[in-house]
């Protein structure tokens, strides 16, 4: 299994503290929010990540090296100043995710959710298994809802959930798209897409997450055991 930590977001909401320091960088408890992720992807057995980045990539390089001090390898996959959005970086890295279904994560994340229960197969005809989360104080229109075992875009009086950024995704979901190529295309209508042809899987997760996108939030995680 290989997965992908999305890394290239320039954090403007985290600003000042993203002004010197890449967001995935940006600490709780003493320790980066990226090295959770590698701490319980490595506990899962992964042994190759990609991690893409744009803001201030060289400190993600130096911080973290080779992944050899986690337990496995780290391949980095620079995007232009900007970067590509989360498609686009999906996009950009997949020569280096192989043919297999992947593990993608935002690194700007924190929970404690139990990496042992990503999904690692898709059924026939899916091209992605999203995790969802119960809509935070910051998100309370959610994204999308669950019907079935399948993503699907929530209707006005449907019980709503916001996407946790932990999903496994297969590679022909961007087959329309030449693998290493340099496009800016966001991943959002490509969830739409396949929600409404009942090509998602998703299921829903109870475990402490956060979108780390403000300083406030950052803030109170300090405080978490």
């Amino acid at each position: 299994m290989r997965a992908m930590i999305l890394a290239a977001g320039r954090g403007e909401r985290m600003r000042p503290l993203t002004d010197t320091t890449p967001k995935p960088l940006l600490e709780v408890n003493g320790k980066a929010l990226i090295e959770y992720h590698l701490d319980q992807l490595a506990k899962q057995g992964v042994e190759c990540v990609v991690i893409n980045h744009a803001w201030l990539g060289e400190k993600i390089e130096t911080q973290l090296g080779d992944g050899r001090r986690f337990g496995l390898s780290i391949v980095y996959s620079a995007e232009p100043s900007g970067g590509l959005e989360t498609a686009g970086g999906i996009i950009r890295a997949l020569p280096y995710l192989g043919t297999e279904p992947f593990w993608v994560i935002n690194g700007d994340i924190f929970t404690d959710f139990d990496f042992a229960q990503l999904p690692q197969q898709l059924s026939t005809g899916h091209l992605a298994h999203l995790l969802l989360t119960k809509n935070p104080p910051h998100n309370r229109q959610g994204d999308f809802t669950v019907k079935n075992g399948l993503l699907k875009c929530a209707e006005e009086g449907e019980t709503s959930y916001t996407y946790t950024g932990m999903g496994l995704y297969s590679p022909e979901m961007f087959s329309m798209y030449n693998p290493g190529s340099e496009q800016f295309v966001r991943l959002r209508p490509f969830l739409d897409k396949g929600a409404q042809q009942q090509q998602l899987a998703a299921t829903i997760i109870d475990a402490a997450w956060t979108d780390v996108g403000t300083p406030e939030r950052l803030a109170e995680l300090q405080e978490y055991p």
